[in-house]
């Protein structure tokens, strides 16, 4: 089991830009994925990243806004978020799994509790 804990959420005008951070004890070794949910819709894939960090992908709503990578040897996944709109204002999560990775939320072992993000002006 991980515990996995998220960090950097707050509030932020539209244009602007957050970097959230993903934690836990030996977390270079897994996959990790970032995941959104925003009041009265379904969790979204937001990006994810093979453990090494060669290989990223990202849901088509923060493609070329978002930029995730990670620092394994401080076991740490970030998530530059740039050019923030009023619709990426959402609970995101880090999720992790140890063989693969994907968008899709039910695929993932290991969940954070999320911070929060909102984007208002």
């Amino acid at each position: 089991q991980l515990q996995i804990v998220e960090s950097g959420g707050g509030l932020v005008q539209p244009g602007g830009s957050l970097r959230l951070s993903c934690t836990a004890l030996n977390l270079r070794y897994y996959y990790i994925g970032w995941f959104r949910q925003a009041p009265g819709k379904e969790r979204e894939g937001v990006s994810y990243i093979s453990s090494s960090g060669g290989s990223t992908h990202y849901g088509d709503s923060v493609k070329g806004r978002f930029t995730i990578s990670r620092e394994n040897a401080r076991d740490t996944v970030y998530l530059q978020m740039n050019n923030l709109k009023v619709e990426d204002t959402a609970v995101y999560y880090c999720a992790a799994d140890s063989v693969y990775g994907t968008l899709s939320p039910k695929e993932y072992d290991y969940w954070g509790q999320g911070t929060q993000v909102t984007v208002s002006s």
